[in-house]
């Protein structure tokens, strides 16, 4: 399917029904990987709460939640790390959960993702049942819940609450509300840096569709293009917003946003510094072993991101997929964050949610279990260890 004139949107009474098996299997593969840490947490003296809620981004935006926007960390190498680098859009939810309610802010940051863990598994069903099916649509969130860093979903991290903003901003787009469109690509950008993928997505869309009624003659009238416009216009002012306070707030103008990332040593180049990276694996053994798995999971990507194209997913589904991976893997960010900085681009999952919905049931479950079991174990090793940074 290549336009945004798929199927008709399900009436708003029966969508949540519709839903529900998608959002009760990941509910199920959620609570397993949270049974797992909470295990494994206590075999090794450790609160799986807290490292749920107070480690790496979680501790930066209840900082900014409490204390707000100024605090920074400088370290002995002359790096300055700002709270500035983290998009305001979760620190005011926690705020505002807070606020209403004798929960913490920690508190605040972990119910905003649970939350937002459902919504977005909601929206993933929404985009994949309306472009591929129903059955497409219950294992594409089945996949993206049973994620091996699928852990990140219910940390108190924005990787949820961006996920789910972007994923019912691109139903929009596929269903032609293009208001609701562009005012969930501004919260999406006021969530994270990678909210110009929903930006260009909606932006992308929008010309193709000026451009169809152009070759076609015929338009929708004044009013839906009217909306359409609107919606174009209201996708880029959170990202803008908050890139153009922080230049003022740095006294660096529009790249002031840029100089706080170099802070972090975030910068894009093209995915230099990662290809160096994974280079440096094989200059040794057992390091290979963990290069050939990196070079594995680049392939894999930008396979099912060629599938994806083979077969004909709609425009704005590339272009937010391609956005967000290129910006996961060509940024000079820390490289073990790279997996959970994929955990938005969930059409790469459509290809193989496909092949198993034309699979009979028990053979998908056969297949969806062990991926939930080993989701479950390795996220609770990996919180257990070093990651998520």
């Amino acid at each position: 399917m290549t336009d945004l004139e798929t199927r008709a949107a399900p009436a708003r009474a029966g969508a949540l029904r519709r839903a529900a098996p998608a959002l009760l299997g990941y509910a199920a593969v959620r609570a397993l990987g949270l049974v797992a840490l909470a295990l494994w947490s206590a075999a090794r003296d450790k609160s799986a709460y807290t490292l749920l809620t107070a480690r790496w981004d979680a501790l930066w935006y209840t900082r900014v939640a409490e204390l707000g926007y100024g605090y920074e960390v400088r370290l002995a190498n002359g790096d300055v790390h700002s709270n500035l680098a983290f998009f305001p859009l979760l620190p005011w939810l926690e705020r505002l959960v807070a606020a209403v309610s004798p929960l913490t802010y920690a508190d605040g940051g972990f119910l905003v993702s649970l939350v937002a863990s459902l919504a977005a598994a909601w929206g993933i069903f929404a985009v994949a049942d309306h472009v591929y099916g129903r059955r497409t649509g219950v294992c594409a969130v089945l996949l993206w819940a049973a994620l091996p860093v699928g852990i990140v979903q219910s940390m108190a991290y924005s990787e949820s609450l961006f996920t789910a903003l972007a994923a019912w901003s691109l139903y929009a787009v596929l269903t032609g509300r293009w208001v609701s469109a562009g005012t969930l690509a501004l919260l999406a950008g006021l969530t994270r840096p990678v909210g110009v993928a929903v930006v260009a997505a909606v932006w992308v869309a929008g010309i193709a569709a000026f451009a169809a009624e152009r070759r076609a003659g015929d338009a929708d009238g004044p009013g839906p293009r009217t909306r359409r416009v609107l919606g174009m216009l209201l996708a880029p002012l959170g990202t803008a917003g908050y890139v153009l306070w922080v230049g003022h707030r740095t006294g660096r103008g529009p790249l002031g946003y840029l100089a706080v990332q170099a802070g972090w040593r975030n910068g894009f180049d093209g995915g230099y510094a990662f290809a160096r990276f994974v280079a440096e694996k094989f200059t040794s053994f057992p390091s290979a072993l963990a290069g050939a798995g990196l070079v594995a999971g680049v392939a894999s990507a930008v396979w099912l991101y060629a599938v994806g194209v083979r077969q004909r997913q709609p425009l704005p589904l590339l272009v937010y997929t391609g956005v967000v991976t290129a910006l996961a893997l060509c940024a000079s960010s820390y490289f073990g964050s790279k997996p959970r900085l994929l955990i938005p681009a969930f059409p790469l999952l459509l290809p193989l949610a496909l092949a198993l919905a034309r699979l009979r049931m028990r053979r998908s479950a056969l297949a969806l279990g062990p991926m939930a079991v080993v989701s479950a174990v390795y996220g609770a090793f990996w919180l257990n260890g070093s990651g998520p940074p």
